[in-house]
C-alpha cells in the first residue's frame, strides 16, 4: 500500500514537469520563431571614424527596403568615415549616409545589393502593451546575430537624445541590450518590429529602449524621400524656470512654469523684438512650460508661418509677432 502511494507521488510530480516542460517549449518555440522571422533581415553596421587613430566602432541595423535602404541609431555611424554593411548571409557592402537625424537617433543608410533584401514587418506601436513578450535582436562584434529575451516594461517614456531634444512614445524593456546591439530591432512573438533599440541606461540592471516603431517609419520616410528632418526654430536658447507666485496672481496665468530666454543667435526671435530675460509662456496659444514644449510645437508647419509669441518682460505680458525658420 504505502508503495504504492509513492509510486502515485512520483507520477503525479511526473506530470507536472512534463506541463512546466511544456510551457517552456512553448516559450521557447516563440522565441525561436520570432528570431528566425527577422533575423534574415538585422544586419552588422561597421564604421571608422574620422580620427587620428581611426576608431574601429559600429552597432547593428535593419534592412528597411528590398532595394538596400538600412535603419540604424544616428549615434552608431555619426562621425564615420567609413561605413559598412554586412548581411546575415556574410555579404558585405560599403554603405552611404541617405539622411541623418540625431534629434530622434535614427539614421538610413544605403548599399546596392546584387539581390531584393528580405524586410521584416512592422507592428504598430499604439498597440504595445506593458508585460507582452519582447525580443532585442543584434549582429553585433562578428557573431551572427544575439536574441535577448524579456517583456515591455513600459510604454509611453521619454528618452532625451544627444541633442538634448525628447523622443516621446518610448518603449521600456528588460530584455538586455548587450554591446553592439543598438540599431537592432525590438521585436515581437510574431517577429514583428516594434521599435529600433537605442540606449541603454548603465546604471539601471537591464532596463533598455526603443524608439517606436511608429516614429522610426514617419522619420525613415522623410530621410529616404528629403534626406532630413525639417523642423523649424527661433534662434533662442532658452532655460526652464518657475515664475514668482505673485507674478502669476498679477498677470493671471494658468501655469506658474515658461522658459527664459538666456540668449538669441541670428535669427527670428531676435529679429522680432525678442531680448535676453523675456520669458515665453505661449506660442500660437499652446502653452509653453518647458524647453520640451517650444521643441514640440516648433514642427515642419510652423516654418515661414506667421506667429504670435507670448512673453513676460518686467512685470507684463507682450505678444510679438514672429517667423520661424528652418532648423540647419
Amino acid at each position: 500500500m504505502i508503495e504504492s502511494k509513492d509510486n502515485n507521488k512520483g507520477s503525479d510530480f511526473s506530470e507536472t514537469e512534463l506541463e512546466e516542460q511544456e510551457i517552456m517549449d512553448a516559450y521557447s518555440e516563440a522565441v525561436i520563431g520570432a528570431a528566425d522571422r527577422v533575423s534574415p533581415s538585422v544586419v552588422r553596421v561597421t564604421t571608422v571614424a574620422r580620427s587620428k587613430n581611426r576608431t574601429v566602432g559600429g552597432g547593428s541595423g535593419l534592412i528597411y527596403t528590398e532595394y538596400g535602404h538600412i535603419i540604424t541609431n544616428s549615434h552608431v555611424v555619426h562621425g564615420a568615415e567609413r561605413i559598412e554593411v554586412t548581411l546575415n548571409t556574410g555579404e558585405e557592402y560599403r554603405a552611404t549616409v541617405v539622411g541623418d537625424d540625431p534629434h530622434t537617433d535614427i539614421s538610413v543608410l544605403k548599399i546596392e545589393p546584387q539581390h531584393e533584401l528580405r524586410t521584416p514587418e512592422f507592428a504598430d506601436s499604439r498597440r504595445v502593451r506593458v508585460g507582452q513578450l519582447a525580443l532585442a535582436i543584434g549582429n553585433p562584434f562578428g557573431f551572427q546575430f544575439t536574441v535577448t529575451a524579456g517583456v515591455v516594461s513600459a510604454t509611453g517614456r521619454s528618452l532625451r537624445t544627444m541633442t538634448g531634444r525628447l523622443v516621446d512614445g518610448v518603449i521600456q524593456t528588460d530584455a538586455a541590450l548587450n554591446p553592439g546591439n543598438s540599431g537592432g530591432p525590438l521585436v515581437d512573438f510574431r517577429g514583428r518590429v516594434l521599435g529600433i533599440n537605442t540606449a541603454l541606461i548603465r546604471p539601471a540592471q537591464g532596463l533598455c529602449f526603443a524608439i517606436p516603431s511608429n516614429t522610426v517609419r514617419e522619420v525613415a520616410d522623410k530621410l529616404i524621400e528629403d534626406g532630413k528632418i525639417r523642423r523649424a526654430h527661433l534662434g533662442v536658447a532658452c532655460q526652464n524656470m518657475v515664475l514668482k507666485p505673485e507674478t502669476v496672481e498679477k498677470l493671471k496665468l494658468n501655469s506658474d512654469r515658461g522658459v527664459m530666454v538666456a540668449s538669441l543667435s541670428d535669427g527670428p526671435a531676435g529679429d522680432a523684438g525678442v531680448m535676453r530675460g523675456d520669458i515665453i509662456i505661449a506660442l500660437d496659444g499652446e502653452a509653453v512650460e518647458t524647453v520640451d514644449d517650444l521643441h514640440r510645437i516648433l514642427n515642419e508647419e510652423r516654418i515661414g508661418m506667421e506667429c504670435d509669441l507670448d512673453v513676460i518682460r518686467g512685470s507684463e505680458i507682450f505678444k510679438i509677432h514672429v517667423k520661424p525658420s528652418e532648423l540647419e
